[in-house]
């Protein structure tokens, strides 16, 4: 059994095409699917967004808050110092304490006092600065002197204490019992923490020995005291109380001002009178001292310069300021030592110190060490400054080198980072994945580190050197800039899996630091002798391991170190376990506190201080706009300033400061990037709009592009309590460019649309429509210029009745405006309905002026008599003329009135009377238009509305919702407003019924009789307008093309109005004028018919060409006869032609009557439905 299997093919072409319905269905669900997936996932941000939990990745910008990871605990000193040990409890709880009061007093002067001193006298620009202002500023700034007065005190006693506690450990007396056996104990962290003191006090006389401003602030109210003290009373004082403050103006120049504050500190006397601690004499410390500087400075040493450098920098310092305390102490040089400090400057030509605070080892070593600095040769000390220049031109050349290379190494490291935060944690591997984890956070520290003291060194010498920087260094200098930022948003960005691990590597570390301590402390006891210093050892290191086992805090690693200084004696340790211990405990440092040290080290305060790089970077930033996102780093860099500004004390309140900041930089950010951003997108829009005209070259091969959207893409850019948002800056700018230039000329609201359109194409910059009334490109003149110069505007214009438009009748341009209805509406639409009124207004001011001339004419003896006697003359001849007014009669009006003269132009008085009815009625077309006009505006508004004849009143619904006052008020506006578009677009108001109502009855009056001869000065009237328009149109024909046009039914338009305000229609008809002239000219046609085919038998053929002419200048004469006939017909009608005067008085009297019988109609029914009602 065969069966017929059906081929996939022929299934498919069987199927039914699918309607186009179900296709556009299935397009639209497509739209609609992506729309819901787009708002799904933009709800899903916001959710996260506010969401409790925190998500993976954290925004520098948006974060209200951060996570602080520093380990804190509330145990004291005395607490985590417990050993069977008493004495060496007391040791280590001494020097922990005193370093602790250190660190204490070198945050406070980090923070309160170099910031303060810094931005001393900024904040006040020179032409803002008043005379008084120093003076007040400085007496301001007294009482921070004072409490600076009060912390240089303090350094002083801290630094005699910690020289008599060291000196009191080391005791060269062999008499005296030793507190502890040290011979082999050096407390190195002690000399640390002690230069570190020296170098705070170092730091402030180098900031006050920069600072030219506070210096003659300083003299100027000197100067003023002096005035006060001659004059007290004058100032409001008691004499008594002057003198102490004088006194007391006296100290703090001494101690601050006069750049003591390390050498008064170094020149105290160390040794106690009383017979206390012998500080200089004792031989044992001061070999210690000398050996301890030589250990830190060959750590220094070795490090210096190199890529794994931390903070050598700063202890080099350090060890600066403790060996000029050592020379002041024990008065001996070590030559070798000295020698090896200066030739650190080769390496490190200069240091900077905070802010833009730079110092030269060279100079203060030669200034502090005279004696020392005499054992060396000139030439040493020459090299040393020709070097530290040869380093700056190097620097300048190999800058752009650099930030290449740190550009590839930061990017790497921001992936591995990535990496290595992203990947789950293996346990197998856990160990490993710690240390490569303990790596990376290291390497982007170094990395921070080195590029800061590049960008800090560098910008710092220029302006030392006062040397200009080329703009190739500045942009270099930049990008290092925002390198750095970029790691300490790396950091923040990951703060969750950072903090995560950070904990997680700490305990790694203090694991590895317990096997090490664990090995040796085994070591120790194995040993069974005893001594004391062996039970030193032992008991540090059982130190050392219990203050492991906890929190990784400051005051433990303190602790951990002053007791490894004990605990590494007698070999403890061999030097392949000292050492590694030693590496894990310097991670431990970096790891524990990395947030603070990554912070301190991305802090760009010194940025302030070289704000003029600003304006060259945004110029490379717009010029260069591929990369514009980096704007968010260089912004982020300018904050770091405003923490520091908020120590300032010389002003009211630190806020000046900070407005002053924030105002300077937002000029600048106005000026070089926003403003010249606006304009070149508005340029770019302009041109490409007007592509059509002849512009410059835009070929992008020839004139290179800038891709200016990428800056439209950026987030919004955070600066002080507000965000930068770029996209939002110049879309306000071009709306309100848009809108101001489209107020200025409505025709040019297309040309803006269009580049509002190219705009948001383009740039994606979402714009406000201007909501401004629209005017069409051709506007041609307003209703608001026509209205105030009619008497021109009728003049120059010609009318079109049919199809309802103003022609001009000359232009001196190559092209004639023109006038419809479309753009009367617009102007409506522009100026409001009221503008009508108000055009009908002047119209009739107009008009009556006209009126008056044209009565003028009309009283003429020579046309009064004239009209007199053709009316006679028609009377007497309608019987036998079939009641037909003769041509004849018309044409030797209009040439016999030619002899009463004639104008310069060759006009005659009929010619002028001509005109003057064309304006007239180019006036009544002109009221139409208006007319028309404005039903086409309010056809156009109303068209939003639903249903004219059922409009809801918005007013009662309010008022039963029982809304607010305002609301009511706006819903009874909403009303008016309707009713009236209703209303106006429903019939609109009759105006030529008003113009013929008001004049009319003044044409009619028995004292204008002489008005009534009108209707026989027509005929001739027609005869003159024929002639002359078909003069015009043979114009148009020709190559002097003035005086030339095809339409001007103005002239049938002033006719009509005229023949109705004087109720004439009847006496004109009477004249059968037109069937006349059409007699006429049939006549005259016939006839030349018949010569023609007379004489084409003959065939003369100039005589027939003639006839061809003739006949056809009769079909002409015909054809625009007619055509002023229909216009006048169509006019006609305007003027209810059909009614007389009388007949329109009757009707009206007819409804009048109607509605009265109406309303009483009305009032009967009431009074009949009263008693049902009851």
């Amino acid at each position: 059994m065969a069966t017929a299997s059906a081929r996939p093919e022929d299934s498919l072409s069987r199927q039914p095409t699918r309607p186009p319905r179900e296709i556009h269905a299935e397009v639209q669900l497509k739209n609609y699917g992506k729309f819901l997936e787009d708002y799904t996932s933009q709800l899903r941000r916001i959710e996260d967004a506010l969401d409790d939990s925190i998500g993976d990745v954290w925004d520098f910008n948006l974060d209200p808050i951060a996570l602080k990871l520093l380990p804190y605990e509330q145990s004291s000193l005395l607490e985590l110092i417990k050993t069977e040990n008493k004495v060496l409890n007391k040791v280590i709880t001494v020097y922990a304490a005193l370093c602790c009061e250190i660190k204490k007093l070198k945050y406070e002067a980090e923070t309160k006092f170099y910031n303060g001193l810094l931005f001393y006298g900024e904040g006040a620009t020179d032409s803002s600065i008043v005379e008084g202002d120093c003076q007040i500023q400085m007496g301001r700034f007294i009482s921070f002197l004072q409490e600076l007065s009060c912390f240089v005190t303090r350094c002083y006693e801290v630094v005699m204490n910690v020289v008599h506690q060291l000196a009191a450990l080391y005791i060269s007396n062999k008499v005296a019992p030793k507190i502890i056996e040290t011979t082999g104990v050096h407390f190195q962290t002690m000399y640390e923490h002690l230069g570190e003191l020296l170098t705070v006090l170092l730091t402030l006389d180098e900031i006050v020995e920069n600072h030219i401003t506070l210096k003659d602030h300083w003299t100027m109210y000197k100067r003023l005291m002096k005035s006060v003290h001659h004059n007290p009373s004058k100032f409001g004082l008691q004499e008594e109380k002057l003198k102490p403050f004088e006194k007391f103006l006296l100290r703090l120049e001494g101690q601050l001002l006069d750049g003591t504050i390390f050498q008064a500190c170094i020149e105290q006397q160390f040794d106690s009178l009383n017979g206390g601690v012998s500080v200089s004499k004792n031989s044992t410390f001061a070999e210690e001292f000398a050996h301890s500087l030589r250990s830190i400075f060959a750590n220094v040493e070795a490090k210096l310069g190199e890529p794994s450098e931390i903070d050598q920098r700063d202890k080099y310092v350090g060890i600066c300021g403790l060996f000029v305390l050592h020379f002041q102490i024990f008065r001996t040089v070590d030559k070798k030592f000295y020698k090896s400090l200066l030739d650190i400057c080769k390496k490190v030509p200069a240091i900077t110190l905070t802010a833009n605070i730079i110092w030269f080892p060279d100079n203060f070593l030669i200034q502090k060490m005279p004696a020392a600095a005499k054992l060396l040769d000139r030439k040493s000390l020459q090299a040393i400054k020709i070097h530290r220049e040869t380093f700056l031109q190097q620097k300048a050349q190999s800058l752009t080198k650099d930030v290449q290379s740190y550009y590839v190494f930061v990017s790497s490291w921001m992936m591995k980072m990535e990496s290595i935060l992203s990947k789950e944690q293996r346990m197998d591997k856990f160990a490993e994945d710690l240390t490569n984890r303990c790596n990376v956070f290291i390497q982007g520290f170094l990395y921070a580190y080195s590029i800061s003291t590049i960008i800090k060194t560098t910008m710092n010498l220029y302006v030392s050197t006062q040397k200009p920087m080329t703009k190739t260094s500045v942009k270099a200098l930049c990008r290092l800039i925002e390198l750095l930022k970029a790691i300490e948003h790396m950091f923040y960005r990951r703060s969750m899996v950072v903090a995560d691990s950070v904990s997680h590597i700490t305990q790694h570390l203090q694991h590895q630091a317990l096997n090490s301590i664990s090995v040796a402390k085994k070591r120790v006891i194995s040993d069974k002798k005893y001594s004391e210093q062996r039970l030193d050892v032992l008991s540090a290191l059982v130190l050392v391991e219990n203050t492991l086992n906890g929190p990784s805090t400051k005051q433990r690693r303190l602790i951990i170190s002053l007791s490894l200084s004990v605990g590494t004696q007698m070999k403890t340790f061999k030097d392949e376990e000292l050492f590694p211990l030693q590496v894990v405990m310097k991670k431990l440092d970096i790891i524990s506190e990395l947030r603070e040290r990554v912070q301190a080290q991305c802090d760009c305060c010194f940025l302030y201080w070289h704000r003029a790089v600003f304006p060259i970077y945004l110029d490379d930033v717009y010029e260069n706009a591929v990369d514009a996102a980096r704007l968010h780093y260089m912004f982020s860099a300018l904050r770091d300033c405003v923490p520091a500004m908020m120590h300032s004390r010389h002003l009211e309140s630190y806020e000046v400061l900070l407005d002053c900041y924030d105002k300077e930089i937002m000029e600048i950010l106005n000026e070089r990037l926003l403003d010249k951003l606006c304009k070149e997108i508005e340029k770019d829009l302009r041109l490409s709009v007007h592509t059509h005209l002849k512009l410059d070259d835009r070929n992008p091969f020839k004139v290179g592009m800038k891709d200016l959207a990428l800056f439209f893409s950026l987030h919004p850019i955070r600066f002080f309590n507000r965000f930068i948002d770029i996209r939002a800056y110049v879309t306000h700018y071009l709306d309100k460019t848009f809108y101001n230039l489209t107020t200025v000329a409505l025709h040019d609201w297309a040309t803006y649309g269009e580049m509002r359109n190219l705009a948001m194409q383009r740039y994606g910059l979402v714009m406000t429509e201007a909501h401004l009334p629209s005017q069409t490109l051709e506007q041609g003149l307003d209703v608001l210029e026509i209205m105030r110069n009619i008497h021109i505007f009728v003049s120059r214009y010609l009318y079109n009745l049919n199809n309802q438009i103003f022609i001009e009748r000359t232009s001196n341009n190559k092209h004639l405006s023109t006038i419809n209805i479309r753009h009367i509406a617009n102007s409506i639409r522009t100026h409001g309905t009221g503008i009508m009124n108000t055009t009908v207004n002047f119209t009739y001011q107009f008009l009556k002026k006209k009126f008056y001339i044209f009565s003028q004419f009309m009283y003429d003896e020579h046309i009064k008599s004239r009209l007199i006697k053709d009316i006679r003359f028609f009377r007497e001849i309608k019987d036998q003329n079939d009641h037909k007014y003769p041509f004849d009669r018309a044409e030797k009006f209009n040439r016999g009135i030619r002899k009463l003269g004639i104008t310069p132009e060759g006009q005659s008085y009929l010619d002028q009377f001509r005109q003057l009815i064309s304006q007239i009625g180019n006036a009544m077309g002109y009221v139409r238009m208006i007319r028309s006009g404005g039903l086409h505006c309010s056809s156009n508004a109303i068209r939003f509305v639903p249903d004219l004849e059922d409009i809801v009143n918005f007013e009662e619904l309010v008022k039963e919702e029982g809304l607010a006052e305002e609301t009511l008020k706006a819903a009874r506006h909403l009303d008016s407003v309707l009713s009236d578009h209703t209303r106006n677009s429903a019939e609109g108001t009759e105006y030529f019924k008003m113009l013929v109502d008001v004049f009319a009855p003044e044409f009619r009056r028995p004292k204008n009789i002489h008005l009534r001869n009108f209707y026989i000065i027509v005929p001739p009237l027609t005869l003159n307008f024929v002639e002359h328009s078909i003069s015009c149109k043979e114009k148009l024909n020709k190559k002097n093309k003035i005086g030339a046009a095809f339409t001007d039914d103005g002239f049938a338009m002033g006719v009509a109005y005229i023949l109705k305000l004087l109720d004439q229609y009847q006496e004109f008809d009477s004249l059968h004028w037109f069937q006349s002239v059409r007699e006429k000219y049939l006549k005259e046609i016939r006839a030349v018919a018949k010569q023609q085919n007379v004489q084409s038998a003959s065939q003369d053929e100039k005589l027939l060409q003639t006839m061809n002419l003739t006949q056809k200048r009769l079909d002409v004469y015909l054809q625009e006869f007619e055509l002023l006939y229909f216009s006048l017909s169509s006019a006609r009608i305007f003027f209810r032609a059909d009614k007389t005067a009388a007949e329109e008085n009757q009707e009206k009297k007819e409804k009048e009557e109607e509605t009265k019988t109406s309303d009483g109609d009305l009032s009967e029914s009431a009074v009949s439905a009263d008693p049902v009602v009851k």
